[in-house]
């Protein structure tokens, strides 16, 4: 029997360890490599020359997703597996035009996920059924890219000014992105707007 060689990646160490123990459980799987963050993903995958990773989405120095289409991008070869505590729909739609071969809720069991890992390794794609229906009721995101950004950074609370600075946009221009945000959204405010677009997972 070949071995599954697997990357994991989960800024919890508890939860991380927690993983890599059951799966390494599972008797075609070896957990090669861990890392804690997502911009460590594509070196550790090219170090231990995996077959999946398996990615959480919320990780300090880059989200699972990002890092899921940088592997997609540099390791095309390779299996990615994303999972996360929160079943919130855009990160499923975010997640699959990454690239991502699988999308799973974090507290799925253990047998669940290795038979993910394999089903996907045989070319299927694997969606948690219950994200995969509120993704389609809640339709795409009506943000632009543009606007994802400003509200990204407007999220710690910083000013037109420092959203323009670390943007590079005039004040102007970010005023207008948050104000069609604000309104695409039929927030009442930026705050607000941020907290819809987080719940949506379109953030």
């Amino acid at each position: 029997m070949s071995m599954i060689r697997l990357l994991l990646a989960e800024d919890q160490s508890m939860v991380r360890e927690a993983l890599a123990a059951l799966l390494g459980l599972e008797p075609d799987i070896e957990v090669v490599a861990q890392v804690a963050r997502g911009d460590e993903v594509l070196d550790a995958a090219r170090a231990h020359d995996i077959d999946v990773a398996l990615l959480d989405i919320e990780m300090p120095g880059m989200t699972g997703i990002d890092a899921a289409a940088l592997l997609r991008r540099e390791l095309p070869a390779v299996k990615l597996v994303v999972v996360t505590t929160f079943g919130r729909p855009g990160y499923l739609r975010r997640a699959m035009e990454s690239g991502a071969d699988a999308f799973l809720v974090k507290d799925a069991p253990a047998a669940q996920l290795a038979a993910a890992v394999r089903k996907v390794l045989a070319g299927e794609r694997v969606i948690d059924p219950t994200l995969a229906a509120a993704a389609l009721a809640d339709g795409a995101s009506p943000l632009t890219e543009r606007e994802r950004d400003v509200l990204r950074v407007a999220a710690d609370g910083s000013t037109n000014a420092e959203i323009a600075a670390a943007l590079h946009l005039s004040q102007g221009t970010v005023r207008n992105y948050l104000s069609m945000a604000i309104q695409k959204l039929a927030a009442r405010n930026r705050a607000e707007a941020v907290r819809i677009a987080r719940e949506k997972g379109w953030l």
